[in-house]
């Protein structure tokens, strides 16, 4: 599962190379949950990890200031999630999600990008079922059997649990988010998560070559330039 995880990050990362466009999509991230779980990162566990994964991704801190004081306001747009998912070029399967303050304009942009490159948009449900849909945590830490030990004591349903030198990766169902982290940071303390997000993985792989290697890439690219697009997922292992 690491590896998939893997495949999927360095996917994401050649569609997600504009800096504007990063910048974008994690103001509205940002400023969605800050107005819907509280503007202060102490008490929203949710907009804390969304804060650190920002820096992260080297997000100015005015981008991130900005977006928390509009929340602060209460005024300003109401978006709201949406997920759409379908088969893509080569029979690939493709979950899209959005953040929308028009579900009409943001699904006929959507399905634009599926009908111009010869693919399938689906009902919801139609390919998500081949995902799982997971709580990632990547920190460094060396004793596995304690870490195993302390979620599971705080119910926490463990998928999987991956040590490579002394880095651990822990998968969850992504309903186990919050019970996870805080009992990770109970055991851990203060802890500099390389990874902690919520992702749809797949359950396997498949490859697109020729034409369809083209079309794929042009899929991407369109999605990528929708405003309302925050993050594709999809079954393509890059070469």
């Amino acid at each position: 599962m690491g590896r998939a995880y893997q495949n999927r990050k360095e996917s994401m990362a050649k569609t997600s190379d504009m800096k504007a466009k990063v910048y974008s999509r994690y103001g509205r991230e940002i400023y969605v949950t800050a107005k819907s779980g509280g503007t202060d990162p102490a008490g929203n566990l949710a907009l804390r990890g969304l804060i650190e994964r920002a820096k992260k991704d080297q997000v100015p801190t005015h981008v991130i200031d900005k977006a928390l004081e509009k929340a602060k306001g209460g005024a300003g747009e109401d978006y709201t999630p949406a997920r759409y998912e379908g088969y893509g070029p080569g029979g690939c399967m493709a979950i899209i999600e959005c953040l929308t303050d028009n579900p009409n304009r943001t699904f006929g942009d959507v399905r634009q990008a599926f009908t111009k490159t010869k693919s399938k948009i689906g009902t919801p449900g139609s390919v998500s079922h081949m995902f799982d849909h997971s709580a990632i945590f990547v920190f460094k830490y060396d004793d596995e059997e304690a870490v195993l030990e302390a979620l599971m004591e705080a119910d926490v349903d463990v998928t999987d649990i991956e040590n490579e030198d002394g880095v651990l990766t822990v998968f969850a169902p992504n309903t186990d988010y919050f019970k996870a982290k805080t009992a990770l940071q109970d055991l851990c303390g203060e802890i500099d998560f390389e990874v902690d997000e919520i992702q749809f993985i797949p359950h396997s792989y498949t490859t697109v070559s020729g034409d369809d290697a083209a079309q794929f890439d042009r899929f991407l690219a369109m999605l990528n330039d929708l405003d309302d697009v925050q993050q594709v997922y999809h079954n393509v292992e890059q070469a």
